[in-house]
Formats: C-alpha cells, structure tokens, sequence
C-alpha cells in the first residue's frame, strides 16, 4: 500500500508532544513525595541495622513540633556506659512493652493518666528495674507535687520540672514530670549509679 505523505508524520508529532506533557505532569505531581521516600529509605536502613546489631542506638530523630515525642527504644534511654553497665550485670534482661507505669502510688498514677510511649523492664540477678516514658498533661508536675508527699514521696523542682522519690528499703521509685513529659523507675534491689538521673538526661535532653 503507498504510504500517504505527511499524514502519519504530522500524527506522530502530536502523539509525541502529548506524551512529553503527560511525563511532566507525572514529574510535577510525583516531585512532593521525593523527600517522604527519601526519609522512608533512611528510616528502613535504619531499622536493618538495628536488626543486624541490636545494641546500636536509633538514628537521630529529625526535627519534629511534637515536643513531648519520647526516645523511640529502650536502648535510647541510656548512654554508653550506662548500657553497658546494664548488660553486663549478671542475668541481665531488658523487655520494652507500653505497660503502665509500675508504683506504689496507684491512685495518684491513675489520676493523672500517663499516656505510656515506652517502658523498658529490665530483670537481672541483683533484681530488677521498670521505667516508663509517658505523655501527661503540662500541669501534671504541679498535681504530683500536691499528692505525692501524702504517700511517702519527697518532692521538688529540679531543672525545670517537679521530681518526686521515694525509699522503702530495697525499693527505689522516682516519678518526674514537666513540659508534657512523664518519667518514672521503680528500682527494687538493683541500683545502678545515678540511675534515675542519667534516665532523666535522655527524656529531657539538654538544649544548646
């Protein structure tokens, strides 16, 4: 058959010219996913590698508004040292959950409804240690500090938010509140150094 001059050529560069503009708008509507699949990628290498090395700390967390936003793992509650010496204790067993906070002052703790992010149960020869992270509202400290001391507590402010302790023999508790934030330990018969403090420092990351 003889081919019609012009006709098919003039067809094609219009399909031509349609199809470019169809790849542009798919470019255009894609563009704003680019960074979520480039922060998607980063986090899954991430986790990978925590899956290879459990004792490998979470990368650092990007910038968020979410003020009251609690470290992601147990393994990120604790520094270097405070890890190790952890681990190293005979029997030592760590299990994360989002259990509510363990205390003597269950009413107290009821009333104020922690919204629990993370609680990291640690179990060892020498005994054994929960500590909650929890969201609470912004008046939680000064509620604690009024209620606490009624059920043998001890209270006062310290950097900024109110810290509450407590000692029945073997048994250590501290509770803190500020800024939204909740952090108690319940220490029975173990009793690391500085403890509840070098806890608090992860939870409450000094700015500057």
């Amino acid at each position: 058959m003889a081919r019609v001059g012009g006709r098919n050529a003039g067809f094609a560069w219009f399909v031509g010219i349609v199809s470019a503009a169809i790849v542009v708008t798919l470019l255009v509507l894609a563009a704003p996913m680019f960074p979520a699949a480039t922060q998607w990628l980063t986090q899954t290498g991430g986790t990978a590698q925590r899956a290879i090395d459990p004792d490998a700390p979470s990368p650092a967390p990007q910038a968020s508004p979410d003020a009251t936003a609690a470290p992601p793992t147990c393994r990120d509650l604790y520094n270097e040292a405070s890890w190790a010496a952890l681990r190293v204790t005979d029997g030592a067993k760590v299990a994360a959950s989002t259990d509510p906070p363990v205390s003597s002052a269950t009413a107290v703790v009821a009333a104020l409804e922690p919204s629990v992010a993370l609680t990291c149960l640690w179990t060892s020869d020498r005994g054994r240690i929960s500590t909650t992270v929890a969201t609470v509202p912004t008046d939680a400290g000064a509620i604690a500090a009024a209620a606490l001391p009624g059920k043998g507590f001890e209270c006062g402010e310290a950097d900024g938010r109110v810290r509450c302790t407590r000692a029945d023999g073997k048994l250590v508790e501290t509770i803190e509140a500020g800024g939204g934030r909740w952090l108690s330990t319940s220490q029975q018969a173990w009793h690391p150094e500085q403890y509840a403090a070098r806890v608090a420092e992860a939870v409450w990351p000094v700015e500057g």
